[in-house]
């Protein structure tokens, strides 16, 4: 498996706008091949605008694919106009992942 992680910093006011433009974003990336599960991440502090998303995917392939998807970079576009800053995108190989098993 592969995770990429990307670093946000939230327009002032736009946090929850940006938060309803990623459940969004959840949608498309449900109808991918290889998506495992997205997880937003808000800074430490009370009130912090910095996010991180780590994004987690069964192989490189499936990720690189995902880059030509038209509606996920659609809806990455609004997600990012939220946004002051992001970092680049970036990649990482999972070494190891537990996810639960959805009950009932």
């Amino acid at each position: 498996m592969i995770a990429r992680i990307t670093h946000y910093r939230i327009r002032e006011g736009k946090l929850d706008e940006f938060a309803s433009t990623v459940k969004n974003l959840t949608a498309a990336m449900d109808k991918l091949a290889g998506f495992r599960v997205l997880l937003i991440l808000r800074g430490e502090e009370s009130g912090s605008r910095d996010a991180m998303a780590i994004s987690v995917w069964e192989s490189a392939l499936d990720l690189k694919n995902s880059d030509n998807n038209e509606f996920y970079y659609d809806v990455l576009s609004h997600v990012l106009s939220c946004c002051e800053t992001f970092s680049p995108m970036h990649q990482q190989e999972v070494l190891v992942s537990k996810f639960a098993n959805p009950c009932g």
